[in-house]
């Protein structure tokens, strides 16, 4: 109730102060890319809005937040309006969001390769003395939406819950998967139940449209890729 109430009386606050109110009743996804700025100028001048005036910013960039991310302090400080502490709080804001991006991007890592997936798991399983099994989730520009361990200990069939991978599969919206395990003993070349299991989850990977797009034996050293070799 209290909300509707604040909704409701919206129109009587001063328009500087919309946008924040706006953020609080409605939330931050409602507010336009001008509104977002004008809350971080705080206000505007006697003969502009705080909106009015990121509204006027925006439009010399053509509305692109990438290039009022290129934007220094001088150039912002040219705009009527703008001093140089309003100028330091945007700068601040788009750097943080680009910080925010680049770690996005570097916690999901593009798979590109075989070699991509050794220096992705072979820190977690490489230098194990037991054997894992870990699937790596992937989206369909092949960035890791997330990996998992499913069985510890051992690689059969019945280790490997085929069920359970499509389930997380579906969860997570995941297109291509990839199987991965170590061999503790050094020894990368597959077994008779890797080529099973890697089969297995082939097959009921394609009745769900998800590919599995490679098995890695990962070692201490080196690697063996099903995809590479061509028998997957």
């Amino acid at each position: 109730m209290e909300g509707d109430k604040a909704s409701l009386t919206i129109k009587s606050w001063k328009e500087d102060d919309r946008p924040r109110e706006k953020l609080l009743v409605k939330g931050k996804s409602t507010l336009s890319d001008a509104e977002l700025i004008a809350i971080l100028l705080g206000s505007g001048s006697k003969d502009e809005t705080a909106v009015d005036l990121a509204k006027r910013i925006l439009s010399t960039i053509k509305n692109n937040l990438n290039e009022l991310g290129r934007l220094s302090v001088s150039d912002l400080i040219k705009f009527k309006g703008i001093g140089e502490a309003k100028a330091i709080s945007i700068i601040t804001a788009l750097e943080l969001g680009r910080r925010r991006a680049l770690q996005s991007a570097l916690a999901k890592p593009k798979i590109t390769s075989s070699k991509s997936v050794f220096n992705v798991m072979h820190p977690i399983i490489g230098e194990l003395k037991h054997e894992e099994f870990w699937i790596i989730y992937l989206n369909n520009a092949n960035k890791i939406l997330f990996q998992e361990q499913i069985s510890k200990g051992g690689l059969t069939q019945t280790v490997v819950d085929t069920r359970l991978v499509f389930k997380r599969a579906l969860e997570t919206s995941a297109t291509g998967l990839i199987l991965c395990h170590n061999h503790p003993s050094g020894r990368i070349n597959p077994s008779h139940a890797d080529k099973l299991l890697t089969q297995k989850l082939k097959e009921g990977g394609e009745i769900l449209d998800i590919k599995v797009l490679d098995h890695v034996i990962i070692s201490d050293q080196v690697y063996f890729s099903f995809a590479d070799e061509n028998i997957l």
